[in-house]
């Protein structure tokens, strides 16, 4: 059972963002200090990447562990109440997310996953390795990869 009325949690869901969020901008400000220079939430690609460096025919996805069902994660926590709903939910998420992915990838475009652990409380990863993570792959070959945080052991 909820503990706010159905009115209050539909106006704090609302209040959430689909773009430009905070996690988003982190990403955006240490790519720019870098001197990377990118479009944002390009209509024309499917999926709405949140970062476009066409330059380097790269498209960064900025992944919220809980959104986008991160499995293993300690900020994924399925929701207690309305189960079936959440847990369908994420599901098409990440089906929806793997079907562009596969898209992407065969239209050329290299694609980064970033994920909210590896910027978020104790799951970080140190800054410099993020960027020289997030560097090595505008720069590599590689044709997808994921940035997560570091896991945690379960006494921790």
């Amino acid at each position: 059972m909820d503990i706010i009325s159905k009115q209050q949690r539909s106006e704090l869901m609302s209040k959430i963002r689909g773009k430009d969020t905070s996690p988003e901008r982190y990403i955006r400000s240490l790519l720019h200090r870098r001197g990377y220079r990118f479009g944002l939430h390009s209509k024309t690609i499917q999926g709405r990447p949140d970062l476009v460096l066409v330059k380097y025919g790269v498209l960064v996805f900025v992944n919220g562990c809980f959104w986008h069902g991160h499995d293993a994660c300690p900020l994924y926590r399925p929701p207690k109440t309305s189960k079936k709903f959440w847990h369908e939910k994420i599901k098409r998420n990440q089906q929806r997310d793997l079907r562009i992915n596969r898209k992407l990838l065969s239209e050329g475009w290299r694609v980064l996953h970033i994920w909210e652990c590896a910027f978020r409380s104790n799951t970080k990863i140190p800054e410099e390795k993020l960027v020289s993570a997030m560097e090595l792959f505008i720069h590599g070959t590689g044709k997808s990869k994921s940035i997560r945080g570091k896991r945690l052991s379960p006494l921790s």
